[in-house]
């Protein structure tokens, strides 16, 4: 149980009957009530303001388990004054405090909720405080930039660097290009934090739902030789290797003249649409068919950016589909062996970590980021013009726009770069 502040110190040795508390020192103390009934023996921190997570006073009771004992030391802790905490609120006040920035706020969040060995270790690295370190960068270099900008339009007598110009555009460009890397690999890995969405389609009776059975371990697809069993997406997480995959088993794509069996037909090609990998399924004991043409023309025409497996189903059996109309097909038997095809979907998804790469971890990151770039791009074009004003104006929506990843952008900035480059008003 943990107690964030001004009172918080008051109200633990209220409770613990204590003079004083040493900060950041375990102390073993009973836990009374109002009527100095003992409720607990626990274990009392005290984080002392500033250093603490919040930045505030703090005090954390590490109770015996058990729901009975620890609501009687909360009862008596709201007695004293306290109030419960909103949903947030502890990160709110990090954030408000100064104490964490919007990354890592994003990233505290995301962190808890993550059921990826990979995105736990991605956020991992922007608690660290790495996408905070961009960015700063990259104000500095904005900053900079619109700082020459200002001196040159409002203090010309003051001599500037020789090829001013040329080194503002290729410092711009080198910002836009590294903005496009950011934004491409976060776009490619966006299923590091969000997990993977992989649409397993192909016609009826090619054993997709039982491919989904065997990766589950369990029957939850009902599996039948009746055609069009399947009439909407079923859709599970697993776990391959150190991520985390939502499958979603759709409805055999074919034509149908069954009203239900074409709504699930329509979710299936929505699956499509929406999925970051496509397993495609086809019977290797059947003759290629119409049907079959009909997926693989579809997978030509949505599946440009997305990976896509061609999986060759009940190869227990005789062959007689034509391999050659398959890009490198995953050879396998699910009823005997799923491993041919967790190992392939394994080996590419580690190519997808994100390594050394920043990568941004949510939509707000993204869009912040793209609206930085829309700015750097009309800047550039601007500077050519000579337009000064107008370039200025679009690089301060660039910083604002940027900052808003990490913290609000003070225009007063600019004049401290001004007078600290240019020693002005001397």
């Amino acid at each position: 149980m943990r107690v964030s502040g001004e009172r918080a110190y008051e109200i633990a040795l209220l409770l613990s009957g204590k003079e004083v508390l040493v900060p950041r020192y375990a102390a073993l103390s009973y836990i009374y009530n109002e009527n100095s009934e003992i409720l607990d023996q626990a274990i009392i921190i005290y984080f002392k303001a500033p250093h603490s997570y919040t930045a505030e006073d703090v005090v954390e009771f590490q109770c015996h388990g058990g729901i009975v004992t620890a609501n009687m030391v909360l009862e008596s802790v709201l007695k004293c004054g306290a109030r419960l905490a909103n949903p947030g609120e502890f990160t709110k006040r990090a954030f408000l405090n100064g104490r964490i920035d919007l990354s890592k706020a994003e990233a505290i969040g995301k962190l808890i909720e993550t059921k990826s060995v990979s995105a736990a270790k991605l956020l991992s690295r922007h608690l660290k405080g790495e996408l905070k370190e961009f960015v700063e960068k990259a104000r500095i270099d904005l900053l900079e930039i619109i700082a020459f900008t200002e001196v040159t339009i409002d203090y010309a007598e003051e001599d500037l660097p020789p090829d001013l110009e040329k080194k503002i555009e290729e410092k711009l460009c080198f910002l836009s290009l590294q903005m496009e890397r950011i934004l491409e690999n976060s776009k490619q890995r966006e299923g590091l934090i969000e997990g993977f969405k992989v649409a397993i389609v192909g016609k009826t009776n090619v054993g997709k739902s039982s491919i989904l059975n065997r990766l589950l371990c369990y029957e939850r697809a009902i599996t039948s030789d009746v055609e069009g069993t399947t009439r909407d997406t079923i859709e599970e997480d697993v776990n391959i290797g150190t991520h985390i995959v939502r499958f979603v088993d759709t409805a055999g794509i074919r034509e149908s003249d069954n009203k239900i069996e074409r709504i699930g037909i329509e979710r299936s090609l929505k699956a499509v649409e929406s999925a970051d990998i496509i397993i495609a399924v086809f019977d290797n004991a059947r003759l290629a068919d119409n049907e079959d043409m009909t997926i693989l023309k579809l997978l030509r025409q949505d599946g440009e950016n997305k990976k896509i497996f061609h999986v060759l189903n009940k190869c227990d059996l005789e062959s007689s589909f034509d391999k050659k109309l398959l890009d490198s097909p995953i050879n396998l038997s699910c009823i005997h062996n799923i491993k041919p095809l967790t190992n392939v979907l394994n080996e590419y998804l580690n190519t997808l970590d994100a390594g050394d790469e920043i990568i941004l971890s949510s939509l707000r990151q993204i869009n912040a980021v793209n609206l930085t770039m829309d700015n750097l791009k009309i800047a550039q074009d601007l500077i050519k013009e000579n337009a000064l004003e107008l370039f200025a104006f679009h690089l301060n929506e660039a910083i604002s726009a940027l900052s808003s990843i990490t913290e609000a952008y003070e225009r007063d900035e600019i004049l401290e770069v001004m007078f600290n480059k240019f020693c002005l008003g001397k």
